[in-house]
């Protein structure tokens, strides 16, 4: 079974919780035992990514680290196809939907399919929405960010990401957000679409990612609360519970 089958058979029976680390926030050792700390807390899967700052070489090993320490399933959270580690089990092979650059919609893409495919890496594909902060990622991809108050343009584009055969909607408020997606959106987007929908971005505490499945998230994604905890297992921990009650 791919791993993205996986996961569907996963959500028929319970929310997911996905734990992204950034190579630039810590050495790759640091990032195989939080990697390690998180899969001991409940998390379903290891996301490895991040808007600027790491290279290839800090990407491979940053891999190599998480996946010598941790069972679970590696997913790149890519940020061009320069940065691609053969170490990877599967990528996020989406597009951000509200980018004004087409390096981010669909040129990078182009340039990083053909070596996916001879790494033999599982792409998973995925729209990819920017929600107001935005934070870095919404600078870096250039994006027009979708206001909080207007979840009808999230649903526009979250519909159109299905229609185009996207397997997934990812609805981004951007790490280290002050506040995370809002749940109405979460909770219209998920009634206009049959996909799974992610939320991600400013997500800190069990009551956020318990409002967020409770709008209808099928899975939360969690980053900056790794990054800041002293304790991952014990700060993770309780995010995760609070999906699964």
């Amino acid at each position: 079974m791919t791993i993205m089958g996986e996961f569907l058979r996963m959500m028929k029976e319970r929310k997911l919780h996905f734990t992204l680390i950034d190579p630039d926030k810590q050495p790759p050792e640091e990032a195989g035992r939080m990697a390690c700390a998180a899969m001991e807390a409940g998390t379903d899967a290891i996301m490895i990514g991040g808007s600027t700052g790491y290279t290839l070489e800090d990407l491979d090993a940053t891999v190599k680290s998480i996946k010598d320490k941790c069972d679970l399933p590696t997913i790149l959270f890519p940020t061009s196809a320069g940065l691609l580690s053969p170490r990877i089990d599967a990528i996020f092979f989406m597009s951000m939907l509200n980018s004004c650059s087409c390096d981010f919609i669909i040129r990078e893409h182009s340039k990083a399919a053909p070596v996916i495919k001879k790494l033999g890496i599982e792409p998973i594909s995925m729209g990819y929405l920017v929600v107001e902060p935005g934070m870095r990622v919404g600078e870096v991809g250039h994006a027009e960010c979708v206001p909080r108050d207007r979840p009808d343009l999230a649903v526009g584009y979250a519909m159109a990401a299905e229609m185009l055969g996207m397997g997934l909607v990812y609805l981004e408020a951007g790490s280290g957000a002050p506040v995370p997606v809002p749940p109405e959106m979460v909770r219209q987007v998920r009634a206009s679409v049959s996909i799974p929908v992610i939320a991600g971005g400013g997500i800190t505490s069990p009551e956020q990612s318990r409002a967020a499945v409770e709008a209808g998230a099928d899975i939360v994604v969690t980053g900056t609360v790794v990054e800041r905890s002293e304790d991952v297992e014990d700060a993770l921990r309780s995010i995760i519970e609070a999906i699964r009650v």
